[in-house]
């Protein structure tokens, strides 16, 4: 695998854009709205930096990774010579259906798709396309130049094939793949996303402010980010999505999300990337 497709510029897309490109990959960095390419461009560009501040990164690459990104606006544009291609638009089961039926008519007949999915079903997915076995979950962490793990998640039909050629190239990348099977919330965000609906329970309880949850969650767990500052980084919006999923498809009441957690995602109060969140940040 060689051309790399990456279907939405916001905060995974670009990231993943980002990491297949310092890998050398030539990436296809795909998004209907202009703007967003223009954002996911200085967004590399500032990781980049940031990459080269800690030496991580030569500074004399940077123009060449960046480089390897093209911007297109149309996915068929985009896809046509990939060899694989990963989905990373919003958590909404039936836009990711419809991309997938439109990637699986667009994209050649050996490429694989994967989607970044944080929950929604890689079998149900699949079976959108007339190619199963090449349909795969490649569920990367945010932020994504940082984090080692990537998530590989099986569909039903998924073949050995094409998990065993996700895996190598997720360790080519530089990254720690872990292979699990379709389950909703997979591993990461099934035992994640009850604490962090916890904390926002405990918050709106008034157990104690989100600046102490987090707090004894760091101390007293050792984690480095408390539930209420992970879930500003990863988007109340999307935490929200991910606990819908797993309440309506696991049926069980410990993921039914908080009514504090519906009401910050009605106001607009989506974490880092509006300002406010359960905390507030410079924008």
């Amino acid at each position: 695998m060689r051309k790399i497709a990456v279907i939405g510029g916001g905060t995974m897309g670009n990231g993943i854009a980002h990491v297949f490109a310092q890998g050398g990959y030539d990436v296809a960095l795909i998004d209907m709205d202009e703007g967003a390419l223009d954002r996911a461009r200085a967004t590399v560009r500032k990781n980049l930096d940031r990459q080269v501040k800690k030496g991580l990164v030569d500074a004399t690459a940077v123009d060449a990774i960046l480089g390897r990104i093209a911007g297109f606006t149309a996915v068929g544009d985009g896809v046509s010579d990939a060899d694989l291609i990963v989905e990373a638009v919003p958590e909404k089961a039936e836009l990711k259906y419809k991309l997938f039926k439109e990637l699986d008519a667009s994209a050649p007949a050996s490429a694989i798709l994967a989607s970044n999915t944080s929950s929604i079903s890689i079998t149900e997915i699949a079976a959108r396309t007339d190619r199963p076995d090449r349909v795969i979950g490649m569920h990367f962490m945010n932020p994504v130049p940082v984090m080692k793990l990537v998530e590989v998640i099986r569909g039903l039909a998924t073949s050995d094939e094409t998990t065993n050629a996700v895996m190598e190239l997720s360790r080519e990348l530089g990254k720690t793949p872990v292979e699990v099977n379709d389950f909703p919330g997979f591993v990461s965000n099934r035992v994640l996303m009850p604490m962090i609906n916890e904390a926002v329970f405990a918050l709106m309880e008034g157990v104690a402010t989100a600046e102490a949850i987090d707090t004894v969650m760091k101390l007293g767990m050792n984690h480095p980010l408390g539930p209420l500052a992970l879930a500003d980084l990863i988007g109340l919006d999307t935490c929200l999505n991910i606990l819908e999923v797993l309440h309506s498809q696991l049926g069980d009441d410990r993921y039914r999300p908080c009514p504090l957690l519906r009401k910050y995602v009605a106001a607009g109060w989506l974490g880092r990337k509006t300002g406010r969140g359960f905390h507030s940040y410079e924008r």
